[in-house]
């Protein structure tokens, strides 16, 4: 019996493992059988390794060929299984060292013609292979540039199966064009993509926007201390152009953060080509058609997706029109919102993506949208009854609520050149989320609203004094222990923007009116 081994990584979610692939060939009934779980795309992949080998010009062993997948009661889905799978099978029938292949993980999809094709979700399973000690991966050409920012793993991109056997073999490699060639990765070059990214920023300004000067400066609280928010207005007075320009005022990601935003956006299959880390905090702004698992993520037992809340992982999740939403869409966002990720559970295997973003929601004030308050025909029951699908559940865990009103005629001709630009917004959102930063150096969290509320009653209470302005409110019903934390979290952004060690009664009074929407 011939015998060689390979190794594959098995995605689920944004976690991956490690899988040994074992072919054997035997005597018996010529046929290539594949066992471990597999799902029908990797089903398929008998007829795409057997098509790439022969294209490749090697030969196909007519006899009973067992592929194991390892460990077996994995659950296995995708194509990136055949690279692995063909090297295998030639090692087993000595057409490659089996010992050179034995520890190396190889991630690929086969062409019949023997080309390797690019496949979703390689950068979390390269991390998941450096993670677990392997030296060297194989990954497709084309997520060569994706593969290689993981460091401290020597990356080889394949361009077809023909390149890779010789490169095995330490023969020269074959006359093929230069995307069949095999490469080595060299060091990530992350500046020009981030360039790129700050360019096309450079459209959208916040200084566009005229007028709503209160509502620029809430959009400056929750850029430095990543608070979820609401806008309420009529139509036209610039709700929408608000939140587009939230992203304008984020710093860029840090190196960790980036890598994860990228591996969400890996495993949706979403990532450009070239230099695909995602540097900037993603903007994700679904439709209010949306359904539920496109907004949280979902799929069948073996095929889970990341949502809208993952994909805007570290970044912005904008909901327009946001009571157009079906109201079990919108209290799906409840558990994310607390824990900062979503678990989608089947009867088959259960994921779990990262989902700390943060909500910001605009709606119009009735279903009729009139651009004017005087030209609204509806009912103060029908107004009521429309506002009232953003449940008070949801509603609680808002940081920031703003009530726009129509922009006048002076603001419109004159405002734009008072207004700040989106550079110098963020330069103060900066120095304010510097400050958290130290304030937090030696702690998991990144902004305040990322502080539990444990931490904020024992490690960050303000000074005693500071929330006597909120005893009524607390006494009365009218604030809830959930809005106590939102409120002290919204405290300690506003004394970051103004340079105070501890927030004040001030901020604390004028962090409970934007809680409030006042």
């Amino acid at each position: 019996m011939a015998l060689a081994r390979t190794r594959a990584v098995a995605l689920l979610g944004v976690d991956g493992a490690l899988v040994d692939v074992e072919a054997a060939i035997t005597s018996g009934v010529p046929g290539l059988h594949l066992v471990g779980l597999p799902d029908a795309a990797l089903n398929e992949a008998r007829s795409r390794v057997r098509a790439a080998i022969l294209t490749s010009g090697e030969h196909w062993p007519n006899r009973h060929v067992t592929v194991s997948l390892f460990p077996a009661s994995m659950p296995k889905r995708g194509s990136g299984f055949d690279l692995a799978i063909a090297v295998a099978l030639l090692g087993a029938e000595g057409a490659v060292s089996a010992e050179a292949c034995a520890g190396t993980v190889m991630i690929g999809e086969l062409g019949l013609d023997g080309r390797v094709r690019p496949v979703s979700g390689v950068l979390p399973a390269v991390l998941t292979a450096a993670d677990a000690g392997v030296e060297t991966v194989v990954v497709p050409k084309a997520n060569l540039a994706e593969a290689s920012l993981v460091p401290g793993v020597r990356v080889i991109g394949a361009g077809s199966l023909r390149a890779l056997v010789a490169r095995f073999r330490d023969l020269p490699p074959p006359d093929e064009g230069e995307d069949e060639s095999c490469e080595e990765a060299s060091a990530p070059q992350p500046n020009g993509l981030a360039a790129r990214s700050r360019a096309r920023r450079g459209d959208l300004d916040l200084a566009d926007v005229r007028g709503q000067a209160d509502a620029r400066k809430v959009l400056e609280v929750s850029a430095a201390g990543g608070h979820h928010l609401l806008f309420t207005g009529p139509p036209g007075c610039g709700k929408t152009m608000l939140a587009e320009r939230l992203p304008t005022l984020l710093p860029e990601l840090d190196r960790d953060a980036a890598l994860e935003v990228t591996a969400i956006h890996s495993v949706a299959g979403g990532l450009p080509t070239g230099q695909p880390l995602i540097t900037h905090p993603p903007f994700c702004a679904p439709h209010h058609t949306a359904s539920r698992a496109a907004l949280v993520g979902g799929g069948s037992n073996r095929l889970i997706q990341p949502g809208a809340v993952s994909l805007a992982h570290r970044g912005v999740l904008f909901l327009d029109e946001s009571p157009e939403f079906a109201g079990g869409v919108l209290d799906a966002l409840r558990q994310p919102l607390e824990e900062g990720e979503v678990v989608i559970a089947r009867s088959g295997a259960t994921s779990r993506f990262p989902a700390r973003f943060t909500l910001l929601l605009a709606a119009n004030l009735c279903p009729c949208a009139a651009t004017k308050v005087r030209d609204c025909t509806c009912a103060p029951s029908i107004r009521q009854r429309y506002l009232a699908r953003l449940s008070g559940p949801l509603l609680d865990r808002i940081d920031l609520k703003s009530e726009l009103k129509e922009v006048s005629r002076a603001e419109l001709r004159y405002d734009l050149e008072l207004a700040e630009s989106s550079a110098t917004v963020a330069e103060r959102v900066l120095v304010a989320r510097d400050r958290a930063r130290r304030r937090l150096a030696d702690l998991p969290w990144r902004t305040n609203a990322d502080v539990p509320g444990r931490e904020l009653r024992r490690r960050f209470a303000p000074p005693h004094g500071a929330l006597a302005a909120i005893d009524q409110p607390l006494a009365d019903g009218r604030l809830s222990a959930r809005g106590l934390d939102r409120v002290v979290r919204v405290a300690w952004t506003l004394a970051d923007l103004t340079g105070k060690d501890a927030p004040t009664a001030s901020e604390v009074t004028q962090a409970f009116g934007l809680w409030q929407g006042r």
